[in-house]
């Protein structure tokens, strides 16, 4: 688990440098020409040899007067200092704190762009990323992650000594310096101090959108609306649709690239300004896809959905399309998949992909369909090779491929959608529009799509609130299916089909010219004589066909017709489109058996003369029941027709009955039927007992369902975290282990009485000779130092030096005033002690200081100083003898 940000910290601006062969020399000259004040941390990602120990820190260290260290595990970046990577590593970062990892087969091949796609996920805008001199391609993809996320990128220009790896990012266009390291050094100061990387002006307002509070008027607001107001003039896109704190953020990076740092000058310096206001508009767009992105989700597609397809509308052509599909990646992954999904078909359905995005530029790299290796890394050798053509400098998708995909112009939001779809792959483009716009665009996909086709959204996207439109396929994957609404109304705009729609002829008069005139739009006559015989239709149906609801297999309304009041009338209670809830009194256990019987029949059932209460008064009515077929999802068509209206068939008996067997029948009947009148209705009162009962529990089981679910997720988010807790405890018991086989060995090599006393004079810890000295035994751990036996002795000061005797004025050393007086002044002492055996000892007692500067305990150490008491009696009866000679040669002159 990753250390949050402490409260009230600042966020600092992390520069990620990525280098290779040659790195050195481009670095060292970054460094020698960088400010050591700029406030920005530098992290360096070198392709380093994983069986030697580097010595970048040294050299690296001597060309600046920062501060130059190797990254180590959970190390938090500091402001001003420059990091470096250890060999045989992988780093990443989390809330601005650097995480090593074990470093994989692939480790030296990707560690760059590794790194850098970490730095942009964390740091977001705040990141820098820097491409040195190296060899190969790495650092391309993650000069797009930081670029994708508000980032800026740098890349060495021809001074690099292997100029492979920025010429890979160049011409994957994610760059926006090429400098040399010396100009890349002032460009860092300079943007280092602009408000929007170095102050709290810009990145602490809270940019507003419709689900923020707007904030309070800033003098920035008009330039901001000024902004917009060009960018859609010049580009006919109203980015009003759009997140607008995502919008705010890219006028914010562009006005860093250009040196502004007001939005009325950036604004002024727009004007009129076509290149600037291109590039805005390609940065708002933020055009960064990838091949086969998030690969379990392609495996889903070619494993289910793609089956399920191909099991429908016999040899109709699959049709799919991509709204968003920048440089096309995800439209030609789905195309490979789709051939890797039908190998095994004798006669695939052909594949038609529509691809479509609002900036042009993009498109125009889409179609080409040439990538540099960079961009195909990561995908497999077999579908390299498969559907892929090498070329100089990159790979071009092969012609069979290309050809099925069309790329066009589109504007999502405003204009018309396709129609007759089996799939639409929407990912990471509705996370960039405000809910508004969202809340239109479902129902676009709904209406687009067939009645059996899927929708394919990104990881952080989903249905929503339109829950109702789609059914989930797969939840991790974001893939859902369409469900039949029974005829819901289509979107507010044209419905146009694929002949006519605006991009697809766009797309045809670039991509396949010799078939544009299939693609026609029809005439408008035909159209206008179309509308109105549908509106003739309409009036119709509103006229003479009896009224009655659509509904489906659970008996939910998904469509009312005409005028259904005498029949179905708003339960009490919670709102419910259930048709039995609905339906009047008389009428529930006859709807359910006749719509039971259509279900088991699958043909129209029909119910004549079915009595019900309406205001008080018995009515009859004829219940109907039509399966709708060749739907994914079965619906009924329930129909009340009134059967007063209907015509009647008098039944007359044969002239030959007699007058007194029929009244006899007569009377036998009418008690017959009160009696079946009164067991019906005590039948329907139980089965309407029952059906709330089952209500009722299947209302308990569903809020049982979901609380089982959400528990799931909790269990799982807490073994997440227990498992990243073990790990670390793993690591913890491995580093104590060492310690205490540190201190063990450090014990035995002193032979030292040491003893570890807490702060109320009870033993924690003592080393093997203080076991001896003290007369300790390993269980005295918490035994008090009052209660400790010892043989050391006060010596008494008239004694000779070094001479050791017990005599009346020696008296046992008092250990416990020594230790307390040591913890209450916080001072070191040293005392001088011998035993019964006539050895001496120092005994220095010194406070236990902890790592937070806090007295808790003392420690006590016992120093065999025998030898040097014996010496230094040596050396004092020289001395005496030396004195005693001298003063008898004196004795002797005089």
């Amino acid at each position: 688990m990753s250390k949050s940000r402490p409260v009230g910290a600042k966020k600092i601006t992390i520069v990620a440098i990525g280098a290779s062969a040659g790195g050195l020399e481009a670095v060292t000259a970054l460094l020698k020409n960088l400010q050591p004040d700029t406030g920005l941390a530098f992290v360096l990602v070198q392709h380093l040899d994983p069986q030697h120990e580097s010595v970048l820190t040294q050299i690296l260290g001597r060309a600046t007067s920062m501060p130059v260290r190797e990254v180590t595990n959970n190390l938090r970046v500091q402001a001003n200092h420059f990091y470096v990577i250890p060999p045989n590593a992988a780093l990443g970062v989390s809330d601005g704190i650097l995480k090593l990892q074990p470093r994989g087969t692939a480790g030296k091949a990707r560690s760059i762009d590794s790194f850098f796609e970490a730095l942009a996920e964390d740091q977001h805008q705040q990141a820098i990323g820097i491409i040195l001199s190296g060899t190969g391609s790495d650092g391309t993809l993650g000069l797009e992650a930081i670029k994708a996320e508000g980032g800026i990128t740098f890349a060495q220009d021809s001074s690099a000594k292997y100029d492979s790896m920025p010429a890979s990012a160049i011409a994957a266009g994610c760059v926006d310096f090429v400098l040399n390291p010396e100009k890349i050094a002032n460009e860092l100061a300079r943007i280092a101090k602009h408000p929007y990387v170095a102050g709290e002006s810009y990145h602490d307002i809270p940019l507003q959108n419709e689900e923020e509070a707007k904030p309070p008027d800033k003098p920035e607001d008009d330039g901001f609306k000024s902004i917009v107001t060009l960018l859609r003039n010049h580009c006919g896109v109203d980015f009003s649709r759009y997140k607008s704190s995502t919008i705010q953020r890219r006028i914010l990076r562009r006005m860093v690239l250009n040196k502004e740092e007001t939005l009325q000058a950036y604004a002024k310096a727009l004007r009129g300004n076509a290149k600037e206001l291109e590039a805005l508009f390609s940065d708002v767009l933020i055009s960064v896809t990838s091949f086969f992105r998030n690969p379990e989700a392609f495996d889903v597609l070619k494993n289910k959905v793609f089956p399920a397809l191909l099991q429908h509308n016999g040899g109709e052509a699959l049709r799919v399309w991509v709204p968003g599909c920048s440089t096309g990646q995800e439209a030609y992954s789905i195309a490979m998949t789709y051939l890797e999904a039908t190998d095994k078909t004798a006669q695939p359905r052909k594949l038609e992909i529509f691809a479509t995005d609002l900036n042009e530029a993009v498109l125009a790299k889409a179609r080409q369909g040439f990538y540099a290796k960079a961009l195909v890394q990561d995908i497999a050798p077999a579908r390299l090779k498969r559907f892929f053509v090498e070329e100089a400098g990159g790979y071009r998708v092969s012609k069979a491929i290309r050809e099925m995909v069309i790329f066009a112009r589109q504007n999502l939001v405003s204009q018309p959608p396709f129609s007759r779809l089996d799939l639409i792959s929407c990912r990471n483009l509705l996370i960039y529009l405000d809910a508004g716009s969202q809340k239109k665009v479902f129902p676009i996909f709904h209406y687009a799509l067939k009645p059996d086709g899927f929708l394919f959204l990104g990881a952080s996207e989903s249905p929503g609130h339109f829950a109702d439109l789609f059914e989930t396929v797969d939840r991790k994957q974001k893939i859902y299916s369409r469900k039949d609404t029974g005829g819901s109304p289509a979107p507010q705009r044209a419905r146009m089909e694929w002949g006519g729609h605006p991009a697809v002829d766009e797309a045809q008069r670039v991509v396949a010219p010799s078939t544009s005139a299939k693609a026609k739009a029809e005439p408008t006559g035909f159209r206008t004589e179309l509308s109105a015989e549908r509106e003739a239709d309409r009036i119709t149906v509103n006229l003479f066909a009896p009224p009655g609801v659509l509904i489906n297999a659970e008996l939910q309304i998904l469509q009312f017709r005409g005028v259904t009041s005498p029949y179905l009338e708003p339960p009490t209670g919670k709102a419910s489109f259930d048709l039995l809830k609905m339906a009047r009194e008389g009428l529930l256990m006859p709807l359910r058996a006749v719509i039971n019987k259509a279900k088991k029949e699958n043909q129209t059932a029909r119910k004549e003369n079915v009595q019900f209460k309406l205001g008080g008064k018995i009515q009859n009515v004829n219940l109907e029941v039509v399966p709708l077929k060749n739907l994914r999802d079965p619906c009924f068509l329930v129909l009340f027709i009134n059967a007063d209206k209907a015509p009647r068939i008098v039944w007359r008996e044969p002239e030959t009955a007699k007058v007194g067997g029929r009244a006899a029948a007569k009377k036998t009947d009418s008690h017959r039927i009160a009696e079946l009148e009164r067991e019906l209705s005590e039948t329907r009162e139980y089965l309407q007992s029952i059906q709330e009962q089952y209500e009722a529990a299947n209302e308990e089981l569903q809020s049982l369902n979901e609380e089982l679910e959400t528990s799931k997720e909790e269990l799982e988010s807490a073994n997440e975290e227990l498992t990243t807790v073990n790990e670390e405890m793993t690591n913890r018991n491995s580093e104590l282990f060492r310690l205490n086989n540190d201190t063990i060995n450090l014990e035995t090599s002193t032979k030292l009485a040491i003893l570890l006393l807490g702060h109320d004079l009870r033993i924690r810890r003592f080393s093997a000779q203080a076991e001896k000295q003290f007369n300790l035994l390993a269980g005295d751990v918490g035994l008090s130092l009052s209660a400790m036996r010892h043989n050391l002795f006060v010596s008494d000061p008239l004694a000779a030096a070094g001479e050791a005797r017990l005599t009346r004025q020696d008296t046992p050393f008092h250990l416990e005033g020594l230790i307390r007086d040591v913890i209450d002044t916080m001072r070191e002492q040293e005392r001088e002690a011998f035993d019964k055996e006539g050895r001496w000892y120092s005994l220095r007692a010194r406070p236990y200081v902890t790592i937070d500067k806090k007295i808790d305990g003392a420690v006590l150490v016992l120093m065999d100083i025998t030898d040097l008491k014996r010496t230094q009696q040596e050396v004092d009866t020289q001395y005496a003898d030396v004195a005693r000679c001298t003063q008898l040669a004196g004795n002797a002159r005089d």
